[in-house]
Formats: C-alpha cells, sequence, structure tokens
C-alpha cells in the first residue's frame, strides 16, 4: 500500500509518498513560495529512492499547479516513484486542529469538510491552507481517498482538569475553549518509539515528549496517553520559540497595546511573529545562528537561548509531579535532535530529581539514542520524529 503524505502551508506544500509494507519512503521534497510574489522564485524540490534532490523554478500561482507539478514527478519516466496515479492507495493530510467536534483521524467526506471549516478559527494560521491543499488534491486525484489527521487527536486524552482554563465554564460550552495542544503526531509516534526503546508494552509507558524546533512543544504521557501539554488552544502557549512568546501574563496584551497603540491583530502578530527567540535578540529566532552570535559574545542571543532553556527545564519538572513516575525523557524535533548542548543546558540543575545527562554528546549534532549517564535514575533519549510516517500508518488503518 502506498500513501501519500500531504502537509500544506499557506506558501508551501510538503510530500512524501511512503510504501506501508516495508516503511520506504519512495519519493519527497516541498513546493515553496506557492502564490508568493517577491525578489525569490518559487520552487519546487523532489526526491526520489535513489536520494538525489531535484529544485526547479517555476511559476506557483495556487495549491492546484503545485500539486500538478508534484504529480508529474511522481509519474515522471526517469525519476518517479510510479507509473500511475492509481498506485497511490490513500492521501493523509496533516491538520494542526479540528476544533471541539473533530477530535480523531477520519476519511474525509463532505460532512467532514463541513464541520473542519467551522473549525478554522481554532487555528487560524494553519487551517486555511490544510484547506487548500485539501481541495488542490481533490481536484487532481479525486478517486483516491484522503484522511484528515490531526495534531491534536493525541491529546484528546487530557482530563478537564487539566485542559480546561479557570474562566467562566460557559466559555468553553459556548465556544469549545480548551487546551486543545499540538504537535500531537509527533508525540504519539515518539511514544510508540519510546515503548519499543524500553521495551515496555505502550500501555505501560510513562515519558515526557519534548518536541523542540521552531514551534515547541512538552508533552506528559501517562500509560501511553497523554494527559497535559504545554500548547494550549492554540500554538501559542507554553515553551519560548522561534517567534512566539509561549506563557505570558494575559494583562501585558492590554499594556502594550494601550503603550503602542496596537489593534488585537497587531498584538498577536507580535506575539506569534515577533516574539520568542527573535523577540529577545533581536536578530533572529533560529538556534543555529543564535549559538553562533553567542560564541562572538552576544548576550541577547545568550539571554534568549537561556529562557528557552528554563522554560523546557521548568516544564519537565512539572510534568515529573504530573506523572508521579518517569520512564524516560525524549527529546526530538530539529532543536532536541540536532543540538545535544542546548539539552544539556536545558537538563542541567535536574541531577537531584535523578536527571543526569551524558555530556560527552554535547559535539556530535547527529547522534541519536540515550543521552543520560548510567546511574541515571530517569534515562533520557534523542529519537529522531516521524510525522509523516505516523500520518500514513493513521490514513492505512482509516482505508483498512
Amino acid at each position: 500500500m502506498k500513501i501519500l503524505v500531504v502537509n500544506c502551508g499557506s506558501s508551501s506544500l510538503k510530500y512524501q509518498l511512503i510504501e506501508m509494507e516495508n516503511e520506504e519512503v519512495l519519493a519527497s521534497g516541498k513546493c515553496d513560495r506557492i502564490g508568493v510574489k517577491g525578489i525569490e522564485s518559487p520552487f519546487i524540490e523532489y526526491k526520489g529512492k535513489d536520494g538525489k534532490k531535484l529544485k526547479k523554478e517555476l511559476d506557483l500561482p495556487n495549491h492546484t499547479v503545485a500539486f500538478e507539478e508534484i504529480v508529474k514527478y511522481l509519474l515522471d519516466p526517469e525519476v518517479g516513484a510510479i507509473k500511475d496515479i492509481s498506485e497511490i492507495n490513500g492521501i493523509g493530510h496533516r491538520i494542526v486542529n479540528g476544533g471541539p467536534k473533530l477530535a480523531c483521524s477520519m476519511l474525509i467526506t463532505d460532512e467532514v469538510m463541513a464541520e473542519y471549516t467551522k473549525a478554522i478559527e481554532y487555528a487560524p494560521l494553519h487551517n486555511p491552507a490544510h484547506i487548500q491543499g485539501i481541495e488542490a488534491c481533490q481536484k487532481i486525484m479525486p478517486n483516491i481517498p484522503q484522511a484528515l489527521v490531526f495534531d491534536t487527536s493525541f491529546h484528546a486524552t487530557i482530563p478537564e482538569y487539566a485542559s480546561l482554563y479557570a474562566i467562566p465554564y460557559e466559555f468553553y460550552e459556548k465556544y469549545g475553549i480548551k487546551r486543545y495542544g499540538a504537535h500531537g503526531t509527533s508525540h504519539k509516534f515518539i511514544t510508540k518509539q519510546a515503548a519499543k526503546v524500553l521495551g515496555k508494552d505502550i500501555n505501560d509507558v510513562n515519558i515526557i515528549s519534548c518536541h523542540l524546533g521552531n514551534g515547541a512543544s512538552i508533552a506528559a504521557v501517562k500509560n501511553g496517553k497523554c494527559v497535559d501539554t504545554t500548547m494550549g488552544l492554540t500554538p501559542l502557549e507554553g515553551l519560548v520559540m522561534g517567534t512566539r512568546s509561549g506563557d505570558l501574563d494575559p494583562a501585558v496584551l492590554e499594556f502594550v497595546m494601550k503603550k503602542e497603540n496596537l489593534s488585537i491583530d497587531e498584538m498577536m502578530t507580535v506575539l506569534n511573529k515577533k516574539s520568542g527567540l527573535l523577540g529577545i535578540s533581536g536578530i533572529t529566532g533560529d538556534i543555529r545562528d543564535l549559538k553562533g552570535l553567542i560564541a562572538e559574545g552576544n548576550e541577547k542571543a545568550k539571554l534568549a537561548v537561556d529562557m528557552f532553556a528554563y522554560r523546557v527545564r521548568k516544564y519537565i519538572g512539572a510534568y515529573m509531579a504530573v506523572l508521579g513516575h518517569v520512564d524516560a525523557i525524549i527529546f526530538e524535533g530539529g532543536i532536541g535532535e540536532h543540538n545535544p548542548d542546548v539539552i544539556s543546558k536545558a537538563v542541567s540543575g535536574l541531577e537531584e530529581l535523578g536527571i543526569k545527562y551524558d555530556n560527552s554528546h554535547n559535539d556530535n549534532e547527529m547522534y541519536e539514542g540515550i543521552v543520560s549517564t548510567p546511574d541515571s535514575k530517569i534515562k533520557m533519549y534523542i529519537i529522531p520524529t516521524n510525522e509523516e510516517l505516523e500520518i500514513a500508518n493513521e490514513t492505512m488503518e482509516l482505508l483498512k
């Protein structure tokens, strides 16, 4: 069975074609700057199973045209992965948030899409782009079944006392305001991998899953189920991120809006796109660039990374209290997988809680595996996440 995994942004489209029998990636790539006019031209990248990456600049006015170009590459006699589009058995779409009524993965129907369209307000930066991608897929490949795989579904098991906010309960009843979380597909995949690494049944695994990247979240997983996570109604809450503020006193909004004469939309742009590591450093939200600046003696860059590490450390400690017993702490995502020195900073000071990091890994940005010392009471691992494979697996199960 071959599953095409699609992840659409407002001006981008990432894809993987996976042969599920052996979990082999037959083709992957992305289309970028879709519908964007500027100095840089739109382009498509394609990589076949031979590993060779092809890149071509071309006009991509919308997602439909982008999909047409992807299909051309997939069917190309020389570099393509399939001979006929009918070889694709299903398409799985990565969806950030389905709102209060769409809490688990499901095949697309007119009724499902009608409900999903109502959920735009729960992820206004992401959901409209997902819908564009779905409609483009339906137009280009109308006979292939498609599935919605929600980032929020893994967090649906969070109990009410942890998912609700202490605001009038009627706001939850009327508007579905609660903690939905994000990165659930990654946290679910990591939970499965952790069970394998630890040699335990997934229903008997307690882990703290740290998905650290430009967007970052931590999940507390008890007996294989999520019981808390750092992101909230939107992906803005929680950790310090590349350009997002994470946790802050809500009164900050009113204070800054009055001082700077900002509208609510302008304030939300500040919190989502101008804050976090970028906001503190004033230069960049990329951890790699910040590390370079730190080496040059930039104090604000150091402060930004220190704040990032502190927030991770604080939530690890909090989730240890939530879980009671922790089998392992897992690090994944772009920062989690390739910056062991940042992980070392994040867990420094937790030795009294039985967490001891092996600093010998600090210079190896490609290391994966155990990163705790032999005498650490709680094991720590770097495990690469694979959201695309998890989406493909869920799509395959729906088709079965």
